[in-house]
């Protein structure tokens, strides 16, 4: 089992008050229309924090109504990228400012370590944010290359209304995941956060409205899947959702989001990814990001490495370290610094996890440590470890999403591969080796979103993250996280804006192209390929005069311009004051227009 942490949970007396309990919409804090509040419950005491409002589908439709007012007529989606980042920057500037209070809010609501929350989680948010608050100012469309009658460009503009519903594990990280690149893009949102983890959602929208994102940009709904994330999937005036969560609640909404507008969506869903270590790999850190990639935030995340191959040649050795390790493994408290391990989110998913692990003693695995419950209240769950785990047993197979390892043995590099692939899950993979070979093999192998060779939970704001197979589909995070939030408009013009006389005239060959003194800066090139044995026009320029046609003497190309085309022009077709002679290769056959 794991250590126990010794120090006392901090009281409730002690945590801050809860200011923000109420749904955020269009700039302010308003009760549910319906009245109905619910509980959010400290998972470290099981005690009752505050009481939150609880919205449901006329609150939802409030949010998108404001939120649609704030896309089609407000100022974010019109403002110059360049001062949306600007907007953005204060927003992370005041997170920063707010980091401990955010901390222990998500350490109260979600059972996270507050030491880690504070250092890394809250910080890490605001990055993301600075991060697309960069990219805001650097959206830009393409010219396109089009016919000779024709000019393109490409637009690439806000999606709209966006609907996030987001999960109760990370939920910092994951509002502002969500949240950034859409603000980036010029959208505005609707965010439902989990009814398990409220608090720190309803905290960063006022952040967001002391640092001058105007209302009904972000609007927070808090509430329940069935009823407040439904609404927002099916609803027949939000562009777009996205959604991280279970496998099975992102069919549901990928079918409520078809059966209503065919809105698009991107799904970051659940994951059963292997670590892969081999027998060169070191066995100190290989225990080391083993006990990491399945205990961190108590195991649940959706990357945690939760099936762990180890080749046979270190196994022994290997179980033997890290069962040493995981019995020192601290498990507490998460106000105390010492602490490593938190309880679980809530009871639902303490009795789920214990479930499994019952699951995994009737399949036949063989318990090396952990198992059981811990402390005398909360939802804490000792460090599990499975050694003896077949590919066909339920912890094999299934997303626990908490502090249990399958272990298993493995021979072949092929027969590795072929077992982390034996899952309808494809989120992540860890492979550990000293063999840049086998490292490469492997990872273009696996069928996962992210691979990491030689560690585990490496993320970057640059390194798109998103899953293969019943993982989802969709990318957050870098270019791809910001694109999902943007759709490409296609604008064709007439090149000279519509002037297809000017086209005619000169391609009758008698005159140069007429245009009035004031369009002279508009010049036109034609390039001709023909089918001559030596020498011909190319490349011809025709320079504008302000003559009008009849007026204008005719003049004819000189005499060495000769030849024969497919298009039925007479060789003295062009008059010009301009013209170059270029070497054209014998075989080229066709005749070629550009310009115009």
């Amino acid at each position: 089992m794991g250590a126990e942490s010794n120090g006392s949970l901090k009281c409730l007396s002690e945590i801050p008050e809860i200011k923000f309990t109420k749904l955020f919409i269009n700039g302010k804090f308003v009760d549910s229309i319906s009245g109905k509040t619910f509980e959010t419950i400290d998972p470290r005491t099981g005690e009752v924090i505050a009481k939150i409002a609880e919205g449901d589908k006329e609150d939802v439709d409030l949010a998108v109504k404001a939120a649609r007012e704030a896309f089609d007529c407000g100022p974010w989606p019109r403002l110059p990228g360049s001062a949306r980042g600007k907007i953005m920057m204060k927003f992370a500037e005041l997170i920063d400012e707010n980091a401990e209070e955010l901390a222990t809010l998500d350490c109260i609501d979600a059972g996270k370590l507050f030491d880690w929350g504070k250092k890394v989680d809250i910080p890490g948010a605001a990055e993301t944010l600075r991060y697309f608050a960069g990219a805001a100012g650097k959206i830009h469309g393409e010219t396109l290359k089009m016919s000779s009658e024709h000019q393109g460009y490409t637009l690439r503009e806000p999606i709209g209304v966006v609907g996030h519903i987001i999960p109760w594990n990370f939920p910092s990280t994951m509002f502002l995941m969500k949240v950034s690149p859409a603000l980036a893009a010029g959208c505005t949102m609707v965010v439902k956060p989990a009814e398990q983890t409220p608090l720190s959602a309803l905290y960063y929208a006022h952040l967001a409205k002391l640092a001058g994102i105007p209302n009904g940009v972000i609007n927070v709904i808090t509430g329940f899947g069935p009823t407040a994330g439904a609404a927002i999937s099916s609803h027949m005036d939000i562009d777009k959702v996205s959604f991280t969560g279970s496998t099975e609640v992102g069919r549901l909404v990928m079918q409520a989001a078809a059966m209503s507008n065919l809105k698009p969506v991107s799904l970051e869903l659940g994951g059963k990814s292997p670590l892969i270590i081999f027998d060169d790999a070191n066995i100190d850190k290989a225990t080391d990001l083993a006990l990491l990639g399945i205990l961190f935030n108590k195991g649940e995340i959706c990357v945690a490495g939760s099936r762990v191959f180890v080749q046979e040649g270190i196994y022994d050795e290997f179980v033997k370290k890290l069962t040493e390790k995981a019995k020192t493994w601290v498990v507490g408290d998460p106000f105390d610094p010492k602490v490593r391990q938190g309880p679980q989110v809530d009871k639902k998913q303490f009795d789920r996890i214990l479930t499994y692990i019952e699951h995994g003693k009737r399949e036949g695995a063989t318990l090396l440590t952990g198992g059981k419950p811990c402390g005398h209240k909360g939802y804490y769950i000792e460090p599990t470890i499975f050694t003896d785990v077949k590919d066909d047993m339920v912890i094999a197979k299934e997303e626990i999403f908490g502090p249990v390892m399958s272990l298993m043995k493995f021979k072949t590099v092929e027969e590795a591969i072929k077992r982390a692939n034996a899952t309808k899950y494809g989120l992540a993979a860890g492979i550990l080796t000293d063999n840049l070979n086998i490292a490469n093999t492997v990872s273009r192998s696996i069928r996962a979103g992210v691979i990491w060779i030689n560690c585990y939970f490496a993320f970057d704001n640059d390194c798109p993250f998103g899953g293969y197979k019943s993982s989802g589909f969709g990318r957050d995070l870098g270019k791809q996280g910001l694109d999902q939030y943007l759709q490409v408009k296609a604008v064709v013009t007439p090149t000279f804006d519509g002037k297809s006389e000017i086209r005619r005239v000169a391609l009758d060959g008698r005159r140069a192209p007429y245009f009035p003194a004031k369009q002279q800066n508009l010049n036109a090139v034609i390039a001709i390929k023909l089918p001559v044995s030596s020498t011909a026009v190319s490349s011809l320029e025709i320079r504008g005069t302000d003559t009008p046609p009849e007026k204008a003497p005719r003049q004819i190309l000189p005499a060495s311009f000769s030849g024969n085309n497919d298009n039925g022009l007479p060789s003295t077709m062009f008059s010009s004051i301009m013209h170059k002679f270029m070497k054209v290769n014998d075989k080229e056959k066709s005749c070629d227009r550009y310009g115009f």
